[in-house]
């Protein structure tokens, strides 16, 4: 299943997460920052699930290179030891998938550990509270956990996940910010000095003024997206190991804002049985990446070809050496129809005020 697939599964979720506080840096402009508790979060699924995507999920080979990493400094947490338990939910319950997104609506582990215990005290009721926030925190972890064994799930999952933050992940993640610090310097510096600015009107006119570009350790070519409105975006990405890879998270990035527009071109280009059939799902994953290159070549020409073999690679194929767009459009295949609104659509918002 592609991640667009997974997204349209929590509408109800994203909309009543939007409300609920963010953090101070997202009532800014955007900005590029990390946030420990949304990798851990992140980690935690792509150790637990399989990732077999065209564009994988997580970074390609994240699973196995983390568990060789644990194995080296003989690193084993209850994580390791409920894997098989918490795994086997995600076949039952495919949905479950959807809570991917969780931990980016909240500021810090201690606040989505505080909202997931009262949760679980409230038996996912969020009548149960009095306060509006608590009562929209239970409302969100409910629309992801809505069953008892789901809630049971999140449960053991966030036990899993603090006892692998004090054996493994924090220490690790602390070491991975001195590690890519050149290549965290290197994004900000183009984002600010090339990418935003061409940007800007783009996401002005799509309702993605302000927001937060995460830089994320577990994540690859597939990023994941909170649209909160025009003040409270939140885009994470693949964290470039170099100062040299650190477009790698600039084209991430353009490949999930155009999301919209492709979700609403599939709509509009399909019939109901194809929508009911889980066919468009392919086309909104392929539409993404696609629709990422079309912006480009509409802002910055010169990143298309980096771009197209960025993806390749993502999916596996490797890039010829000329004009990457054949492969390129023959790996990410679009009825043409699609590919015609899109770029429509693109225009369209370009050209807008």
């Amino acid at each position: 299943m592609h991640i667009r697939s997974i997204v349209a599964g929590v509408g109800a979720a994203v909309c009543i997460a939007a409300t609920l506080p963010r953090p101070a840096a997202a009532q800014q402009r955007w900005r590029v920052t990390t946030r420990e508790h949304v990798d851990l979060w992140l980690h935690g699924f792509a150790m637990l699930t399989s990732d077999t995507g065209k564009v994988t999920f997580f970074a390609r080979g994240y699973k196995q290179q983390m568990t060789a990493l644990k194995k080296e400094r003989g690193a084993f947490t209850n994580l390791d030891a409920n894997q098989q338990q918490l795994s086997q939910r995600f076949a039952t319950s495919p949905a479950l998938a959807n809570a991917q997104f969780v931990a980016m609506y909240f500021a810090s582990m201690q606040d989505l550990s505080n909202a997931m215990d009262l949760f679980i005290r409230a038996n996912g009721e969020p009548r149960r509270a009095n306060d509006p926030v608590q009562q929209q925190q239970i409302a969100l972890l409910a629309a992801n956990f809505p069953s008892p064994a789901d809630r049971n799930w999140a449960r053991l999952f966030m036990q899993s996940l603090q006892d692998e933050s004090t054996r493994f992940y924090h220490a690790y993640w602390t070491a991975e910010q001195q590690t890519r610090g050149a290549g965290f310097a290197q994004v900000n510096q183009l984002w600010m000095n090339q990418f935003y600015p061409k940007l800007e009107r783009f996401l002005n006119n799509t309702q993605q003024e302000r927001g937060e570009l995460l830089l994320s350790l577990p994540l690859g070519g597939e990023g994941r997206t909170i649209n909160g409105g025009k003040q409270a975006n939140t885009v994470a990405v693949n964290f470039p190991r170099t100062a040299d890879a650190a477009s790698e998270a600039m084209f991430t990035f353009v490949h999930e804002i155009v999301a919209q527009l492709v979700d609403e071109a599939v709509r509009d280009n399909t019939s109901p049985a194809e929508q009911r059939s889980g066919v468009t799902a392919g086309y909104t994953g392929n539409g993404a990446v696609r629709g990422g290159a079309l912006v480009l070549e509409k802002t910055m020409p010169d990143f298309v070809a980096p771009y197209m073999r960025y993806y390749l690679a993502q999916a596996g194929q490797a890039a010829p050496t000329g004009d990457p767009r054949a492969a390129f459009e023959s790996t990410f295949p679009l009825p043409p129809a699609i590919v015609t609104a899109l770029g429509k659509a693109i225009d369209g918002v370009l050209g807008g005020i």
